[in-house]
């Protein structure tokens, strides 16, 4: 018996092994899509498109992102089967995803959660969805929010223990946050911080105050990229995390970000918001691995500040 069980057990790993291509040994620092079209002797949509697909992992795990960075002794894999769990969304993309954290970029329009007065669709529904396809009574738990009308990276925990790591050492944990926006008017400083006290009134509103007035502080450094055409493209870094701190802070400079009815001045050129969460750092909860995720400027941000010139 024991013999038979160790020959079974010896034909199922194998079977498992056929399932991926192991590519070469990664030998220097080097990025994925880099890696892929010299080592995989592929192009660049193809490479795309397997990416897309997911199923090239890096160390055991699924990764989607073009420019991760690959670190000698990494192993990069590609599956050969395409599951019909795939994920597949027209409001999230999938960043990436392991045992314990799933990333996405999310469209405008979407809300991240549900509440009490609002049913409708969200992108923690979408991805609820999705896990309870991969594994019967899984789900993923909401980490931090975005605005509906905010575009960007959103990271969501896949167990209550992960998301309370993430949440109660969430300041230590992230080491880089930024947003661009899009904002009414030429941005006067090509830098500097605004530092104030946010607290919401009996409409909800959240106003600001420079001194102390029982509020949460908030903490926005930003960085002036063009100035054109009536608008500033600008990039945002928060030092603290509070509700509608970027929208508020702008309003605050006199340059509200284009697109916001409520801490705005009517200006929408974009028809949207024009604020996306595009960089996100942070050491992952479980393997203290650094991990860094970063989207491209939406493109109607560009077209807005370039309209007059071929895009850069």
């Amino acid at each position: 018996m024991r013999n038979r069980n160790t020959e079974e057990n010896k034909r199922y790993v194998a079977r498992r092994v056929e399932q991926y291509t192991n590519f070469p040994a990664v030998k220097e620092p080097v990025e994925l899509m880099e890696f892929l079209m010299k080592k995989g002797t592929m192009s660049r949509n193809k490479v795309k498109s397997l990416l897309a697909r997911r199923v090239i992992l890096v160390d055991k795990k699924i990764t989607t992102q073009y420019n991760f960075m690959l670190r000698p002794g990494m192993l990069v894999q590609m599956s050969k089967n395409h599951h019909s769990t795939d994920f597949k969304s027209q409001l999230l993309k999938l960043v990436y995803e392991d045992a314990y954290l799933i990333v996405v970029d999310k469209r405008e329009g979407l809300l991240s959660v549900g509440t009490d007065r609002q049913k409708e669709r969200t992108a923690h529904r979408i991805l609820n969805e999705y896990v309870e396809r991969t594994a019967k009574g899984k789900r993923v738990y909401i980490v931090h929010r975005l605005d509906r009308d905010t575009s960007g990276l959103m990271v969501f925990a896949k167990d209550e223990k992960t998301k309370h790591t993430l949440q109660d050492n969430w300041e230590k944990i992230v080491t880089e946050r930024k947003y661009v926006a899009v904002v009414s008017g030429e941005m006067e400083k090509d830098y500097g911080t605004v530092t104030s006290w946010l607290k919401d009134n009996k409409m909800y509103v959240t106003y600001s105050s420079l001194t102390n007035n029982g509020g949460d502080k908030a903490i926005t450094h930003y960085q002036t990229i063009k100035r054109a055409n009536g608008y500033s493209l600008m990039e945002l870094e928060l030092s603290t995390g509070r509700k509608n701190q970027i929208r508020v802070h702008m309003q605050d400079l006199n340059h509200p970000v284009v697109g916001d009815d409520k801490y705005g001045n009517g200006d929408n050129p974009l028809g949207r918001l024009g604020l996306h969460a595009f960089k996100l750092c942070f050491y992952h909860p479980v393997t203290r691995e650094l991990l860094r995720f970063e989207t491209p400027y939406p493109q109607e941000f560009r077209r807005l500040l370039w309209a007059n010139k071929k895009e850069e």
